[in-house]
């Protein structure tokens, strides 16, 4: 015998109970022997509560529910059944929609609806279901018959969720259908006590019915149908990677609905486990796929952590101070004084120095629990040797499941790591002697970056997730989106990344897209969004998402951008940015955005600060961290400023090379910029930092490039004019290196403490003389590196490589995430 329940979402509407038709004839027909419990169809409990809370209160308007119930109900028989079943059925509905109506006008009349009074109005669901059902299945050639739970699940009194009376139900269960051989249809949820008032099972009531007549009839199998593909290693409304658990034990079944799956129900669980009998999960929408099965088989060969679940809203109350300390019964007098007020314990954790005990409860029943506490402990807490109670609010409990978990040593380390790199904190954390869960207490906010953090690490841990937020879509930002959008395929193949760009925005609009933005017509949303681009909403966005590997990228030079990184950074998001402005102005701010980053475990990454697509940073801090000494920095840093002296030769105007150089995207709009050497300053200023030096851009020393006429000049235009007319200046320049058998090149050095920028002559022997297009140069010499300097070499300047260098900056991140 097989035990079938399906619940309020399986027959919400007339179409899904024809497929629930379809399911039990594959079974019927193959001869499989089983009996079906259905619950009311979705929605109507909650109506036939609303109807009687408002006819208790005397509102008229409980009259309009009930005729939508009657109505419902009319509707699908009328869509389901024809002939003598529909003639069969609806006299039937019409007496029991009469008995509803009249009881409902009693609550109306007396302003009462006690518990009894509920129990029997709620029953009319599952009735009518059922009885529809049932006609609708013996139309369809199924020979079924309607049962009543009343008349075999026995209860006490104590409505609203009543006491099973085990043993004269299973006697009743089984004197039942050994004198009913067809199939029958049962009301889910309902019972009755002795003498034949209607109770109710409570929550989960449906599945429970279906546990007891499998318990009663020693069933082999009870199938649970519900809206899902079985038990899902997490809730799929926060997780959208959760998938099926094929297996599962009783135990980790329990422990996953305690701690919020909704699929299951500790009671449900109760009877079969007893007995062990096996429950199937499975979908009503998806009857061909296996489900998930619970039983008392534990498989060895299982991942060691099976679901993670949450709680979503707890409070935690602690009771701590030295009168605690080495007091037998003190844990005793606290959880009996809960006990008695009737509050129930989600979780329990205390130190081995015994100085406090945490406790979590449903928030409702916090402040309740804080004035038993304390008088349970009045003269302890007046004597000071016990604080009063403190209650933190807004907190979620995490949990990590599975039998295994005791085998595998490492899964707390796994488990705190996934939480810390992503900014989480553990407020409480407490794990069972058992080791079947591991349960961490954490802000509220916080929980669903926690649940994707844990289940990318236990279970995606080939696959990780990037969450891209991007400022700047010009010329970097969209090279980069497509150096994204190319490599996507490869990354995750190869290096098991996954990069969305969640959130994007230009100096217009800003576009936001939790599941990942398109990119391959990323432009035109862009373009379509409605929400005008402000940086502090931008970021609060970012913040309020709240997504697990947030990496944010501001390809922008904006002041504006960069003043929100201490924000970011305290937020515990990481940060990849070309943009120069934050690690170049003032030392301390400098200082302060590196110890935050370091405090927040998150990664400040701005290699394409100095180099574009270069290795400088990244070559500097490891020749340090090695234990080498730097003696001087040598460098040709600036992209345009290389373009431009590499291609000043004989025979051409200087004011031409830089329109061109301009032109082509090189230089900033305003070359004046890059000439004026602002530009290899703060690289200088950063590179400078790096060692250690406390570097302002004061004290750098920069000779003037330009004559005094292009520096003061109004405009970019009236710059070139000038400029013009200084080509004969330049010219005497490059004529006076010549000579020397030298070439002019723009550099920046950092000797000691020391620090100047200006236009050099340098020789074929120094490896500036070589440098061509827009390739940059950095020299490093160093204690290990005195005779032959070492030397990085390649383009500084343009799109591709800064986009490059950033690319690389993500990926980086996110390995340091995994």
């Amino acid at each position: 015998m097989k035990v079938l329940k399906f619940g309020g979402s399986s027959v919400a509407k007339p179409e899904r109970i024809r497929g629930i038709v379809d399911i039990l004839k594959g079974y019927y027909t193959k001869g499989e022997k089983f009996t079906v419990v259905f619950s009311a169809f979705g929605g109507v409990t909650d109506s036939l509560i609303e109807m009687s809370t408002l006819a208790a209160k005397g509102d008229e308007a409980y009259q309009e529910h009930f005729e939508a119930f009657a109505a419902r109900h009319t509707q699908a028989v009328h869509e389901l059944l024809d002939g003598e079943y529909r003639e069969a059925v609806l006299p039937e509905l019409e007496r029991n929609n009469e008995v509803l109506k009249n009881l409902l006008y009693g609550v109306f009349l007396v302003r009462e609806a006690s518990k009894r009074t509920m129990d029997y109005v709620l029953s009319f669901g599952e009735r009518s279901s059922a009885f529809i059902i049932s006609h609708v299945l013996r139309q369809s050639g199924i020979n079924a018959a309607y049962l009543d739970a009343r008349r075999i699940v026995k209860t006490d009194k104590s409505f609203g969720s009543a006491r099973v009376d085990f043993k004269l139900t299973y006697q009743k269960i089984r004197a039942h259908y050994a004198q009913n051989p067809d199939v029958q249809v049962v009301t889910g949820f309902v019972a009755s006590a002795k003498g034949g008032l209607t109770t109710t099972l409570g929550r989960g009531g449906s599945d429970y019915t279906a546990a007891l007549i499998a318990a009663g009839l020693d069933a082999s199998v009870i199938e649970i149908w519900t809206d899902v593909d079985g038990v899902l290693t997490a809730d799929p409304r926060k997780v959208k990677r959760a998938f099926t658990i094929p297996t599962m034990t009783y135990a980790e079944a329990m422990e996953m609905s305690h701690f919020g799956a909704k699929v299951i129900y500790p009671p449900t669980l109760q009877p079969a486990l007893l007995k062990k009998i096996p429950l199937y999960i499975k979908n009503t929408f998806n009857p061909d796929f296996i489900g998930t099965l619970i039983s008392d088989h534990v498989d060895p060969e299982a991942t060691a952590v099976k679901g993670i679940s949450s709680i979503s809203h707890v409070a935690l109350l602690t009771l701590s101070g030295s009168g605690l300390f080495g007091v037998p019964g003190t844990a005793a007098r606290l959880f009996s004084s809960l006990a008695a007020a009737g509050i129930n314990i989600i979780l329990i954790t205390q130190g081995s120095s015994e100085h406090a005990i945490s406790f979590a409860v449903q928030p409702s029943m916090a402040n309740k629990a804080r004035k038993r506490v304390e008088e349970a402990f009045e003269y302890e807490i007046s004597m000071k040797i016990i604080n009063p109670v403190k209650i933190e609010e807004d907190l979620s409990v995490v949990a990590i499941i599975g039998e295994n978990m005791r085998y595998q040593p490492g899964i707390s380390g796994r488990l705190f790591q996934a939480l810390g790199k992503n900014g989480i904190n553990a407020v409480a954390i407490a794990q069972g002697s058992s080791e079947l869960n591991v349960s961490v207490v954490i802000n509220r906010s916080d929980e669903a970056k926690a649940l994707n953090a844990l289940h990318e690490s236990f279970f995606l841990s080939d696959t990780k997730e990037l969450h891209l937020f991007m400022i700047g879509v010009g010329l970097i930002g969209s090279t980069l989106i497509n150096q994204i959008r190319a490599q996507a395929g490869y990354l995750k193949e190869t290096r098991g990344l996954e990069i969305k760009v969640v959130g994007m925005a230009n100096s217009r609009k800003m576009l936001f897209e939790e599941s990942g933005i398109d990119l391959e017509q990323w432009q035109d949303s862009l373009q379509e969004a409605a929400t005008e681009m402000d940086p502090a909403i931008f970021i609060g966005k970012m913040k309020e998402l709240n997504l697990s590997n947030t990496i944010f990228v501001d390809n922008t030079a904006s002041s504006k951008v960069a003043a929100f990184y201490e924000d970011i950074l305290d937020s515990s998001i990481s940060i990849s940015t070309p943009n120069k402005i934050a690690v170049s102005s003032g030392f301390v701010q400098y200082q302060r955005l590196k110890a935050i980053a370091a405090k927040r475990g998150v990664q400040f990454m701005y290699e394409t600060n100095v180099g574009a697509g270069l290795p400088v940073i990244s070559t500097l801090n490891d020749l340090i961290i090695s234990g080498d000494r730097i003696l001087r920095i040598e460098g040709v840093v600036s992209g345009s400023l290389s373009y431009i002296f590499n291609n000043f030769k004989p025979g051409m105007r200087f004011s031409e090379v830089v329109r061109k150089a301009q032109e082509l995207g090189y230089t900033e709009p305003d070359p004046r910029i890059d000439l004026n050497g602002l530009d290899v300053r703060r690289k200088l200023i950063i590179l400078a930092r790096e060692t250690g030096l406390p570097l302002e851009a004061e004290d750098v020393a920069i000779s003037p490039v330009l004559p005094e006429s292009c520096r003061q000049a109004a405009t970019v235009e009236s710059f070139f004019s000038e400029l013009e007319a200084a080509d004969t200046y330049f010219n005497a320049l490059l004529q006076e290196a010549e000579a020397n058998g030298k070439v002019l090149r723009m550099v920046g050095k950092l000797e000691g403490s020391s620090a100047t920028i200006g236009l050099q002559q340098v020789g074929s022997d120094h490896p500036f003389y070589h440098l061509s297009g827009s390739d940059n140069m950095i020299v490093f010499t160093t204690e290990r590196y005195k005779e032959r300097p070492l030397v990085v070499r390649g383009p500084g300047a343009g799109a591709e490589v800064t986009a490059a260098g950033v690319f690389a900056e993500i990926i980086t991140i996110g390995n340091y995430l995994g």
